[in-house]
């Protein structure tokens, strides 16, 4: 990796001008634009909680148990059967979501609300509660990619029509395939936004099977980390346009989840080819090469025990990050350009004596940063609101989230 110039976070965008478009979504009928995103006009919510299939006890967005430790879909849960999208359907490039939709943990058009997130989170992947609402927070209200008054979330293209409670004052509300706001270039299976001309949602056989040979099959951290620097280091170089933000910290986390979250307890918690290829939605063929199917919770699949965590995260996304390191920052003129962020960042790279609790102070950060102007009268200014929902969430042992100074 060669870093030619380092810059604060704040100053990249005038060194690469491909980033003036912030949003950075297609738009009309680019892939991912909102003349190309499915529509079903028949939107159902996600099947409601059973007495009889409690899983998690997680239902309204309120904390479950925290329990896991059972199967899912449950015996008998008809409600929760697989059932492939159709092509009014929405699915995005996040595929423990687009497994969830299948299975109606969420709703199976893919238009899916803050509670359903909660709750499918937890009650299907024992996600803590302290994550799931990090990850719903982020991409409604901090990301823009959903909105903030109705809660809604498109967990793939554009589908403000049905997400924004006012498209012409929200403007465009891009979902999750919004570009470099929770999905990033280097991505384990998916195409760069640029380099695909806008396509960073489909899922990419030929990167899965790359994924497959790299880590042998076996998909731990060791295995991961290791593929995730070959993948960094592929895109930066045929990616003319590559920009790895701080963003990028996600990309560890989502990484974590295929062997922290999709392990079958039935297997002794190994993170097996058969297992990920399924929550991928990739069917492996006679001569090696893989067939694009819908995802799917692998059947008699059963979860894991203890519920995951912000602070889980931040450790694994550490431990996988400081394996093999990489840059944060982007191309500019055919050359690398680093950032700063300190004291966690410097020189493009994330500090060797960073801590679990620094990445958690970090991800804080991001959490942290401004709304839209256009949000000043419909929610309370962030800081407050932010600092308010970590407490309640987390404890005031986890105030600020173990940040030197308070956040402001």
């Amino acid at each position: 990796m060669k870093i030619t110039q380092v810059l604060p976070f704040v100053g990249l965008a005038n060194a690469l001008p491909w980033m003036a478009d912030k949003r950075q979504q297609s738009g009309g009928a680019q892939p991912g634009g909102p003349l190309t995103c499915p529509f079903n006009p028949n939107h159902q919510p996600a099947a409601r909680w059973d007495p009889d299939f409690p899983y998690n006890h997680a239902k309204l967005g309120l904390p479950g148990k925290g329990k896991g430790g059972y199967k899912v879909p449950a015996d008998g849960d008809t409600a929760h059967a697989f059932m492939p999208p159709t092509d009014k359907d929405i699915r995005g490039p996040c595929p423990g979501l687009n497994a969830l939709a299948n299975h109606n943990f969420i709703a199976r058009d893919g238009i899916t609300d803050y509670n359903e997130l909660l709750d499918a989170l937890q009650n299907v992947y024992n996600v803590g509660y302290d994550l799931a609402n990090f990850l719903a927070f982020y991409a409604i209200y901090v990301a823009g990619l959903g909105d903030p008054v109705t809660k809604k979330l498109s967990i793939g293209c554009d589908a403000t029509t049905r997400t924004s409670w006012s498209p012409i004052i929200t403007g465009s509300e891009p979902g999750l395939n919004g570009h470099s706001k929770m999905e990033i270039d280097a991505s384990l299976t998916r195409n760069d936004f640029f380099a695909a001309g806008g396509d960073n949602f489909s899922f990419n056989t030929t990167l899965f099977k790359m994924f497959e040979q790299s880590t042998s099959g076996l998909f731990d951290v060791d295995r991961i980390s290791k593929y995730r620097h070959e993948r960094w280091h592929q895109c930066q170089a045929e990616n003319p346009q590559f920009y790895f933000p701080i963003l990028g910290l996600f990309q560890y986390g989502a990484a974590s989840f295929l062997y922290e979250l999709w392990p079958n307890g039935n297997e002794g918690y190994v993170p097996n080819l058969h297992n990920t290829a399924t929550f991928f939605g990739a069917h492996r063929l006679p001569d090696g090469n893989y067939l694009r199917v819908p995802e799917r919770i692998p059947s008699n699949w059963v979860n894991r025990e203890k519920p995951y965590f912000l602070l889980d995260i931040a450790s694994e996304i550490f431990k996988m990050y400081i394996k093999n390191p990489v840059g944060f920052g982007g191309n500019a003129g055919g050359e690398f350009i680093g950032i700063n962020h300190p004291p966690y960042i410097n020189d493009g790279a994330l500090n060797a004596n960073t801590t679990a609790q620094d990445v958690a102070c970090l991800l804080y950060q991001i959490l942290s940063r401004p709304v839209p102007s256009t949000l000043n009268g419909i929610v309370t200014p962030l800081v407050e609101a932010t600092e308010a929902l970590l407490i309640s969430l987390f404890g005031v042992e986890y105030n600020n989230l173990g940040c030197p100074l308070a956040l402001t």
